[in-house]
Order: structure tokens, then C-alpha cells, then sequence
């Protein structure tokens, strides 16, 4: 099974990370943090928040997800924001990859993430999103297990 291949999302814990963010309307890299904390497993739903730290912005984005109807390969995921509200989306695990993506037509939103393991069990992260203005953000980064804390 893939799930026991990976300690991001399907343990609980702390991940840390950072990287760059790419917007359409700027050619200027933007810096970012990330945390994450998973939660126990409860009644076959994984609990996730997620924080994004823009440097120079004060704001932080939060994303809550929930991960369930997880099997081998495929899972299931709600998330919530304020910038999109509540939107659902389907995932997929292999050997090495953890990713999920979101397609909401009706609010002409789009996106991915990849989560790709490399032997050292830090995980490159790349992701996309778009919205119905043609404005995209491009995601480039890295995230690590916390040690301590």
C-alpha cells in the first residue's frame, strides 16, 4: 500500500516548509513559509490545517482540510479558505507522490499540489492554481517533518 510509504498526511505530525510562489500578474518570486499540522485520524477522516506565510505580507492564509474515503491509490478532500470557500477535490498516492487537485467550474477555479518524497523524506512541492480571471499562482518548494516543538 502507498499510504504506509508516507508520513505526510497519513500520520499524524508537524511539517514545516518554504519556497517561492509565482503570480501571473507580477514577474517578481515571492518568498513563503508553511506549516502544517495533521491530526489523528477520526471515524476515517484525516484533519489538516495548513498555514502560508507570504514574506513582506502580514496576512496568513490558512487552508482547513479534511482527507477521507482513502484507498491504495486515491483519496478524497474538502478544503476551506476564506478566498474560495468550501471547495472538494480528489487525490492520488503512488510509491513516491502524494498530489490532489480541485476543479470548480462554477466558480471558475482550478489547482494542484504534488508532493514528491525524496529518499532524505523531505518532499518537493510544486503546485498551480487558477481562477476564472486567468489569474494563476505557481508554486515551488520544499517541506520537512518538525523535530521539535
Amino acid at each position: 500500500m502507498f499510504i504506509e510509504k508516507h508520513s505526510f498526511i497519513f500520520l499524524p505530525g508537524k511539517w514545516l516548509g518554504e519556497g517561492k510562489i509565482r503570480l501571473s500578474l507580477s514577474e517578481e518570486e515571492l518568498y513563503f513559509f508553511m506549516r502544517w499540522n495533521i491530526k489523528e485520524a477520526e471515524e476515517g477522516v484525516i484533519v489538516c490545517t495548513q498555514e502560508i506565510q507570504v514574506k513582506g505580507l502580514s496576512e496568513v492564509m490558512v487552508n482547513h482540510l479534511e482527507i477521507f474515503d482513502v484507498v491504495p491509490s486515491t483519496f478524497l478532500l474538502r478544503m476551506e479558505n476564506h478566498a474560495v470557500g468550501k471547495i472538494e477535490g480528489k487525490g492520488v498516492i503512488s510509491d513516491a507522490l502524494v498530489g490532489w487537485e480541485f476543479r470548480m467550474q462554477e466558480i471558475g477555479f482550478e489547482g494542484f499540489e504534488l508532493y514528491e518524497k525524496l529518499p532524505n523524506g523531505t518532499y518537493q512541492v510544486r503546485g498551480e492554481f487558477a481562477s476564472g480571471d486567468l489569474f494563476r499562482t505557481q508554486i515551488d518548494g520544499k517541506i520537512w517533518k518538525q523535530t521539535s516543538g
